[in-house]
């Protein structure tokens, strides 16, 4: 079985203050009150539909902070061209959402017309590259997870993934069905300081697209930094580039 170079280089020996970060990592099978795991893992996805950026096309931290709202703190990996390390402020008392590998399975036909595909068949076409995970590697603070591939996430049924996009909306009110299905960790709170995140995670699935897909990206994050109030946008985009420091949270 093959498996993927991380970007990560050799540091310090893990210690058993930092074996404690691994306690954060909550089962797979467990939530926030009021919304599971899978849940979630929805919830992410309107999140990154919802952006005027896509926050996995990030390379350097600038869309950190685009969208973040309510108790869970979302992070990205990235559309598997690139690697990335990313450098982020995160308020206190955030849980985090990290996507190790995932895939996504919609409904793209116009608005108004008859959905290409039933939930059943989504379902079953997200489920396609998770089934066939070649390599899964996350490290907190330079600690391995043990055991990513437990971590695998599906949602139990499929979910209106343009929900909070209302132009894209049908007219009888429905949007583009989707099922989403992956490699997942929900982490609690993290102390206030300094945390790394490496991950690096391949399918190994005969189809040449994302069957092959690789991730391989770093987070950098300051628990209780200072909270950015406008992002840098992207090279090309023509907005201007400016990063705001505001008040500690």
């Amino acid at each position: 079985m093959g498996g993927v170079a991380m970007i990560v280089q050799a540091g310090e020996p893990a210690t058993a203050g930092k074996d404690a970060v691994l306690d954060h990592v909550l089962p797979p099978d467990t939530g926030i009150p009021g919304r599971s795991v899978a849940e979630l893992t929805a919830d992410w996805w309107r999140w990154v539909r919802a952006q005027p950026f896509s926050p996995y096309l990030d390379p350097d931290g600038r869309l950190c902070d685009l969208g973040q709202e309510g108790p869970v703190w979302f992070l990205a990996g990235t559309d598997g061209s690139f690697n990335a390390r990313r450098e982020c402020n995160v308020p206190t008392g955030k849980y985090l959402l990290l996507p190790v590998i995932n895939m996504l399975h919609r409904n793209v036909q116009p608005v108004g017309e008859p959905d290409t595909y039933s939930c059943p068949e989504l379902v079953a076409g997200a489920a396609v590259n998770n089934d066939h995970l070649n390599s899964a590697v996350v490290l907190i603070d330079g600690v391995p997870v043990p055991e990513v591939a437990r971590y695998r996430v599906r949602t139990a049924e499929c979910f209106d993934i343009d929900a909070d996009i209302g132009e894209h909306r049908a007219a009888d009110g429905n949007g583009r069905m989707a099922a989403a299905d992956g490699y997942w960790l929900l982490i609690e709170p993290l102390p206030p300081g300094r945390h790394t995140i490496h991950v690096g995670a391949n399918y190994g699935a005969s189809d040449r697209g994302y069957g092959a897909m690789v991730q391989n990206f770093e987070y950098v994050l300051d628990v209780g930094g200072w909270v950015n109030t406008a992002m840098l946008a992207p090279p090309g985009s023509g907005i201007g580039a400016g990063r705001v420091a505001s008040k500690r949270p």
